[in-house]
């Protein structure tokens, strides 16, 4: 007999097609996986022979062969489980061949016969409805993952003999609620109202959120660096379904999503030790996951205390900044993970972190001083496009009651800005000022004659990259759109330079 039962593989994000096909005759009885499967592939014949004898299910007493096709594409992982043990009630005649069609299978097969959730599910489920599968029988525990693609029909296994029972017994599996995301909450964000001072450092991340801008800041401990980073999230817009999508897809390929709220409505923020190694930071692995920059795709990814990184590591981050995706090449192929983040990194002006400070004396000498702004190196810091200080506060501003601008208002004009941008670049596949590229610099607006003769006269003074050029030039265009003003003004332009403190002072 002839059989055959559709399931998925992953290569990175992009889920393929893998048709479990099955043929068995009456020699010896044998059962063997063919089609390029790596080790955790064949293993599953142990998995699923004694998940048999556990649910007291007949295995097979003829010669087996499962070929996962197409065979020239390597598979790996456990998702092809489920298909195998389907393709084996076929040979039992518990399952007709053609019964199951219009449906696919993903799960591994415990040795009890319990079914244990798998990675990749969503990008799986996608693919699965784009095919035109009508049916997807899934991990319970991946069930409501699942369920947040509609037009398919999702249903949650949590043992073979229930599949079975669906099959062969007509005990029906109720299929999932399509599940209805939540986009209004808010995770326990930090709220600007709760910081105090620091006005200037928190307009800069206000322009850094409005334009999508990278930000760097400067600072002594315990000046707010870290609370102002933290409640940037906050004051972003939220995120569309298709941005919710994208970032579902990294975290269930990583294996980080929460069962019971599969579906990532908040921007992400992530803030990695400066202990993360390259490959945790950029993705990688001899099996390529993942790393910090993708996991932050369509967030925040926050670098504290950023020349403690190791160089290579925060070198590692210059080529995704400007791409917005990175690829991990091993010998068995090569993955592409996206990356679209805001970047923002915290930093003390010298290694005792008390340079310039108002009451406390630095101990460094000039060469550590130096060494230690060395660490990060001239065209990393040409990918901040905001740099700011963020000064000691005072005992006034430390004990005042007063409560500072909330985040929901800072937000309002965030978003204002953001829709000038959205109508401005309607078409272009640009989302906000930062992701303009040099082609699309014309987009950006006019400038006025004073604005122009101080952009002139700051790239000249300041000896300015091209990259820092169009920087400059893109956060004048943010504080322009801020105030709704269709020309580019020089008080947006001087405002824009107060924001180059590593050009000015150092």
């Amino acid at each position: 007999m002839f059989g055959k039962v559709i399931s998925f593989g992953l290569n990175g994000l992009n889920a393929f097609s893998v048709t479990a096909e099955v043929e068995a005759s009456r020699d010896l009885p044998d059962f063997q996986i063919i089609g390029l499967a790596d080790a955790s592939v064949r293993e599953c014949r142990e998995r699923i022979k004694s998940a048999f004898r556990s649910t007291s299910l007949n295995f097979p007493k003829q010669r087996v062969t499962v070929n996962l096709a197409p065979a020239d594409i390597k598979k790996s992982g456990t998702a092809h489980d489920l298909s195998i043990a389907v393709s084996l009630f076929m040979v039992q005649g518990w399952v007709d061949v053609g019964q199951t069609d219009d449906c696919a299978f993903i799960g591994e097969v415990s040795l009890s016969g319990k079914i244990r959730a798998v990675k990749g599910v969503l990008p799986m489920t996608i693919l699965a409805q784009k095919m035109g599968v009508k049916k997807i029988f899934v991990p319970m525990e991946n069930a409501s993952e699942a369920s947040v693609i509609s037009d398919i029909d999702v249903y949650g296994v949590s043992d073979i003999k229930m599949l079975l029972d669906h099959f062969y017994f007509d005990k029906e599996i109720a299929p999932e609620h399509t599940y209805i995301p939540n986009f209004d909450r808010i995770d326990e964000m930090f709220d600007f109202a709760d910081i105090k001072g620091q006005h200037q450092a928190k307009r800069a991340v206000e322009i850094a959120a409005a334009g999508g801008h990278n930000v760097l800041l400067l600072g002594s401990p315990g000046t707010g660096k870290s609370l102002i980073a933290k409640a940037l999230p906050s004051i972003l817009p939220e995120m569309s379904f298709d941005e919710a999508i994208e970032t579902t897809n990294i975290y269930s390929v990583a294996g980080e999503l929460d069962p019971d709220d599969p579906l990532i409505t908040v921007r992400p923020f992530r803030s990695p030790h400066h202990t993360v190694s390259s490959a945790g930071l950029s993705g990688g692995g001899s099996s390529p996951r993942p790393g910090e920059i993708s996991l932050a795709h369509n967030g925040v990814l926050f670098l504290d205390e950023l020349p403690e990184f190791p160089r290579n590591s925060i070198e590692i981050l210059r080529q995704p900044l400007e791409d917005g995706k990175v690829t991990i090449s091993r010998a068995s192929g090569a993955a592409t993970y996206p990356c679209s983040f805001m970047l923002i990194a915290a930093m003390n002006p010298c290694p005792c972190g008390y340079l310039g400070h108002p009451t406390k004396s630095c101990t460094c000498s000039q060469s550590k001083i130096e060494g230690y702004r060395g660490r990060i190196s001239g065209p990393m810091l040409d990918r901040f496009d905001i740099q700011v200080e963020v000064p000691p506060l005072s005992y006034e501003e430390i004990s005042s009651d007063e409560r500072s601008e909330p985040s929901s208002k800072i937000r309002k004009r965030i978003l204002s800005a953001r829709k000038i941008q959205e109508e401005r670049y309607a078409g272009t596949g640009i989302s906000c000022n930062a992701k303009v590229t040099s082609s699309y610099m014309d987009h950006i607006g006019k400038m006025s004659v004073e604005a122009a003769r101080m952009v002139r006269e700051a790239f000249y003074s300041l000896g300015m990259s091209g990259r820092a050029y169009s920087k400059l030039v893109k956060v004048s265009r943010t504080i322009a759109d801020l105030e709704a003003s269709d020309i580019i003004e020089g008080r947006h332009v001087a405002e824009a330079l107060l924001y180059r403190v590593l050009d000015i002072k150092f």
